[in-house]
């Protein structure tokens, strides 16, 4: 009696397991039929449409609706014509919202999805319809997402609208991006929000593709760098930033590109050259003499240590010259005052080490050696203050500004040292400075 019960609740089971597969068919009639309705009345059906979208989207949960091309072409015709109806109302109405979030790219999904399952030419063809109307909406909706900062939505419309190109262009239909310069140009702004987007996976090839052509845009290879960059492919990277750099030698986007992969290598001497055609092409940059600036700072330092006091006093000119155009191009500039100070700070340190390991000398001889060297380092510091003062009122929460000022202040036994130290102690516990010492 059990086994006829079990057997008989497996058929019950089965039947309405049947039941709801026949239902996911009904249900995508239905919604064809609600839409059909919207479409002949839209005014007084607007309901229709929203029931439209509902059942549509109710059916295709079942498995006997999913494997039917129309269904699928009902959804896409359904969303298109929501938004169809969304952009009706922006005609009156720039800033009415769109029902969705991108119904172009739902609409689109669908199409594909009808088309590629489907066996019946008509089929296909309303399906291809139905991608050539909502083509143009995928781009303007990608544009729309790609400004609003939205790359990774940008990048699925525009992927969206290349798919429907290649589909299109296959059955012979027209398509949006049938011109050679407008295909180009969709394929870099997709790739460009995909690596925006950091899918620098997704974003290698349109840069490939577009690359591979021959282009005539140096930002494709900027583009390309930046992906295999960030992808472990250094090699890769390097050989088409030498490419991008010689074809393209006056393009800022790959000339700062190969400044970062100096500075990332600590090729100091290579991005002087560098440094100064950025500077030629943006002489307002404030940032680019500070990175000089920094470059010869660190060449200073170097040959210092070697003792090579004609180098050392080259680049230690050479770094001075170049803060202090980034002091005098923008005075608020509190990078700008610190590494001036710093600079002098440096120095002073470097000198003091060589004081510390003088000799005891108590001669007359040796004790004015020893005095003329602690002058030295005096002065330097006295140099670096007014920077450090400069940098700290305008960011009076700087760590390295603030340890700066405390250690100069100590040296001159200077009663601020205390009160700096009060500062740093502020800053180091998470705090912050209401307002800055120096004004």
């Amino acid at each position: 009696m059990k086994k006829m019960f079990v057997a008989l609740l497996g058929l019950l089971l089965s039947a309405g397991f049947v039941q709801a597969q026949e239902d996911g068919a009904k249900l995508a009639k239905s919604a064809g039929k609600a839409l059909t309705s919207y479409n002949i009345d839209p005014s007084n059906n607007q309901s229709k449409l929203d029931e439209a979208k509902q059942k549509i989207e109710e059916a295709l949960k079942f498995g006997d609706a999913q494997a039917l091309p129309s269904a699928w072409i009902t959804k896409g015709d359904i969303y298109n014509t929501i938004l169809q109806r969304d952009m009706a109302k922006r005609m009156v109405n720039p800033n009415a919202p769109l029902t969705g979030d991108n119904d172009a790219l739902v609409a689109f999904d669908a199409y594909k999805k009808g088309y590629e399952i489907a066996t019946k030419k008509f089929e296909k063809s309303d399906a291809i319809k139905g991608v050539g109307e909502v083509q143009g909406h995928m781009i303007n909706i990608g544009v729309t997402k790609y400004e609003a900062g939205e790359y990774e939505k940008a990048f699925y419309s525009f992927r969206g609208s290349l798919q429907s190109h290649e589909m299109l262009t296959a059955s012979g239909a027209k398509s949006a991006l049938d011109d050679q310069i407008q295909y180009d140009n969709q394929m870099y702004i997709t790739g460009l929000a995909a690596m925006l987007a950091t899918r620098y996976s997704d974003a290698m090839p349109y840069f490939e593709n577009l690359y591979r052509k021959g282009t005539d845009k140096p930002a494709i290879y900027e583009g390309l760098y930046t992906c295999k960059i960030e992808l472990g492919d250094a090699d890769g990277a390097a050989k088409v930033l030498s490419e991008g750099r010689q074809k393209f030698p006056d393009d800022p986007g790959l000339l700062f590109a190969e400044i970062n992969q100096y500075l990332k290598a600590g090729k100091l001497d290579e991005l002087t050259t560098r440094l100064k055609q950025a500077i030629a092409q943006e002489p307002s940059n404030v940032g680019l003499y500070i990175t000089l600036g920094n470059v010869y700072d660190n060449l200073y330092q170097r040959e210092q240590a070697a003792k090579n006091e004609a180098k050392s006093t080259e680049y230690f000119n050479e770094a001075k010259t170049n803060y202090t155009q980034a002091t005098e191009k923008d005075p608020k500039n509190a990078d700008a005052n610190y590494a001036l100070g710093a600079l002098y700070y440096n120095k002073a340190a470097f000198l003091t080490q060589e004081l510390n390991a003088m000799p005891e000398d108590f001669s007359t001889a040796g004790m004015k050696k020893y005095n003329a060297k602690k002058d030295e380092v005096m002065a330097l510091f006295d140099q670096a203050l007014p920077y450090f003062q400069k940098a700290e009122s305008l960011d009076p929460n700087d760590l390295n500004t603030i340890i700066a000022l405390t250690e100069i202040y100590a040296r001159k036994e200077d009663e601020l040292s205390l009160e700096f130290k009060k500062r740093l102690e502020v800053v180091k516990g998470g705090g912050k400075n209401s307002s800055p010492y120096f004004k």
